[in-house]
């Protein structure tokens, strides 16, 4: 069954609680599809009254800005034996490789890997607890943290809701043509955010791969 099939079968009270909670998970470490429910939750808010999306996009940064505290608190205290732990129980995720790769990361941009890690599935994961490890100042940490959860979570929930909403109105006049213009406009919106969050870490990769 299709994530937004199952999501429809479910009280509304019972989306917002877990989309905060998968995505709060998430943040926190634990590799969860927190994008895939928060996308498809929005899609279908666009489609059924019941769901409110302001109501599901409050949720949704609640659970990123309280999982990436959390986490930080968990990596601020674990330290490193914590990613060695991490790296036992999800190898995919925080191998040697990756981790370094999100250190060099934090080490150069700090702030700013924080705040775009939130639109990078695999830095979305390594933020709270990496930055926490690394010991950024918790007042750096919590202001990134806030806005980067706000302008991802806020911002997906509006874009793939009106997007929902500019679709089913097109379709019912130009059917298919409606529906994939308006797919191809939310889209294009969120990969032009992600591609600026994906070539800053690859310009930092290259700038470290040139130093000998």
């Amino acid at each position: 069954m299709h994530v937004q099939e199952w999501l429809e079968t479910v009280p509304a009270v019972a989306v917002y609680a877990l989309v905060g909670l998968v995505i709060g998970l998430e943040s926190l470490g634990i590799p969860l599809p927190g994008e895939i429910i928060l996308v498809s939750s929005a899609l279908l808010a666009s489609q059924h009254g019941e769901i409110d999306p302001v109501v599901l996009g409050a949720s949704a940064t609640a659970g990123a800005i309280i999982g990436d505290s959390i986490g930080y608190a968990i990596g601020r205290k674990g330290g490193r034996p914590l990613l060695a732990w991490l790296g036992n129980k999800f190898p995919k995720h925080f191998s040697e490789g990756h981790i370094a790769t999100a250190e060099r990361s934090f080490e150069k941009w700090g702030m700013w890997a924080v705040f775009f890690g939130r639109f990078v599935a695999l830095l979305r994961i390594f933020a709270g607890p990496l930055a926490g490890v690394l010991r950024m100042p918790y007042w750096k940490f919590l202001i990134a943290n806030v806005l980067g959860g706000i302008v991802w979570a806020g911002g997906t929930t509006a874009v793939i809701y009106y997007v929902g909403i500019v679709a089913e109105s097109w379709l019912k006049r130009f059917s298919w043509l409606g529906l994939v213009a308006a797919v191809l406009v939310g889209l294009t919106s969120m990969l032009v955010i992600k591609r600026k969050a994906k070539k800053a870490g690859q310009n930092l990769e290259a700038a470290e791969a040139q130093v000998p």
